[in-house]
This record gives structure tokens, sequence and C-alpha cells, in this order.
């Protein structure tokens, strides 16, 4: 297994902190364990969302290490989708990630996330670039407005399960079927270079659309799930806070679409996408 993988992937202060590990690396494929951990859930001890993605990112990433070799860095998860298929509850999971196809600077990875006993718990497909030495991306402006802010009734506790309170997420506004959050650049959330690390932001993008959706119910007695997200990462996310702005696009019954732009420090836009998220209210 080469040593710089293992350390690209491992050696991040954010992917120590979830405690991911590189159990198996092929020509074209890897294998990724995360032990059980109380930090890395919802209330109840449900592995958050986030948690998968970033797996999911992490697993694309090794594979694209492997493929393109470490001449590629830095790597760049351009875009990833990622179906939520079950729940994982208290238990270890692990990800297994294998190349669809590769292109000149390109890497077409699918990666499955299950449960020890084999029971799926999220499908990701990733297309991860390596930047071979090239400058950095430019960065459009993020064009949402900054209203005062309001957190509304869920804001302050939300905040305070598990593995939010582990990412230090700040809930600004959440209300009117809107929502602000800001993920500290905090060493821990990083990848070891000084930029976010490109799991926490997919965590803070797929929590934040789903404060979106919770921003139009308000609460209750309900239960909830993210069936699906969809991130494009359009630059490295630097070093410093992220904000990410969400909002509402439609509802049918308890689906609700979210669109979410994440921006850096600057009010560059870093990344946008999709949330699909499910409330049912009765």
């Amino acid at each position: 297994m080469s040593d710089g993988v293992r350390e690209a992937i491992e050696g991040s202060p954010y992917a120590r902190r979830l405690g991911v590990k590189l159990d198996r690396l092929g020509e074209d494929s890897a294998r990724l364990v995360l032990p059980f951990q109380d930090e890395n859930t919802n209330p109840g001890g449900v592995l958050h969302g986030g948690v998968a993605a970033s797996l999911s990112a992490l697993g694309a990433t090794a594979v694209a290490h492997a493929v393109l070799g470490g001449e590629a860095l830095p790597l760049h998860v351009a875009q990833i989708q990622v179906s939520y298929l079950a729940a994982a509850k208290r238990e270890p999971v692990a990800a297994e990630a294998r190349l669809l196809r590769r292109g000149k600077t390109l890497c077409f990875v699918a990666v499955e996330v299950a449960t020890e006993e084999g029971k799926p718990i999220a499908q990701a497909s990733a297309t991860v670039r390596g930047r071979f030495g090239e400058a950095p991306a430019s960065r459009e402006p993020v064009p949402t407005t900054r209203d005062a802010g309001d957190p509304g009734p869920l804001g302050p506790h939300v905040v305070k399960t598990p593995f939010m309170a582990r990412l230090g997420l700040r809930v600004e506004h959440m209300m009117d079927a809107r929502s602000r959050l800001v993920l500290p650049g905090a060493p821990e959330n990083t990848d070891g270079e000084g930029g976010i690390h490109p799991g926490a932001l997919l965590a803070l993008l797929d929590t934040t659309g789903a404060m979106a959706a919770w921003a139009t119910t308000g609460p209750g007695p309900f239960k909830a799930s993210t069936p699906s997200l969809q991130a494009r990462v359009l630059a490295p996310p630097p070093p410093g806070d992220l904000v990410a702005h969400g909002r509402l696009v439609a509802r049918d019954g308890d689906l609700f679409w979210t669109q979410v732009d994440v921006a850096a420090s600057d009010g560059g836009r870093v990344a946008e996408g999709s949330v699909l998220y499910r409330i049912v209210t009765s």
C-alpha cells in the first residue's frame, strides 16, 4: 500500500477526528473503514449524512490518488452525488471505492458505504480531478444577500447534536425557508494544507440544505432524513471560514428540494449543490 496515499487519506486533521482508516488499496480500488464514534452521529446514535458523504469523498480520492499518481496533486473532488439508502446506528461502517473510468486528469469513481454486516448505507458517484500543479481555480462571488439573521427556534438546538458540535457549526439564520450556516476554519476541519477538508464542506452543504427544509416546517415531532445530495465543488476550499446559504426550491408533501451555495470568507463561491430532504409531518 502506498504510504503517500495513506498519509493523504488518514493524515488530515479532519479525517483523524472522524477516525477514518485506509484498510486496503488496489490499483483501481480502495476500502476505508470508520469505527463507531458518538461524535459522528445525529441524535439517537445514527451516522450523520455528512460523515457518509465525507467517507465517500475520501474513498474516491484514495482511488484517484492511486491511479493518477502523486504528480497529479492536489486532487479536487469536483462533483459528487450521494444517495442515502439506510441508517447506520451505533455501528462501524466501511466504504468500497472502485474506478469506473480514468481520463487524462479525471477519475470517475463509484463508492458504496455499508455496515460490517453488509447492509447498504449510501452509494456515491464522484468525479475527482488531478490538478497536476495548475494554478488555483478562480472563484465567482455568491449572489446571496446576508439578512440580519434569525436562528429561529431550532437553530440553537441543532448545533448541539454530536457531529454538528464536533464541526463547530453555527446557525446564523434558519427562518422562512432559508438557512445560513458557518463552518469555522478551525485546524480540526482542515485537509492538512490549511484549507477546509472537502468532507467537512460536504457535511456543511448537507446540513445547510436540511436546515432550509426545517426552516419551512418549524419544530415538531417529525421524522427526517436526507435521501440524496448532489454537490459541485467549484474550487478547493481555501483557509478560513465557509458560509453556506440554503433556500427551499420546491416542496411536495414530505419531500423538500433545497439549493445551497457555499462561499469562502471573501465571498467567493466555493461550491453549490442541492439536497433532497424528507420530513414526515404526520
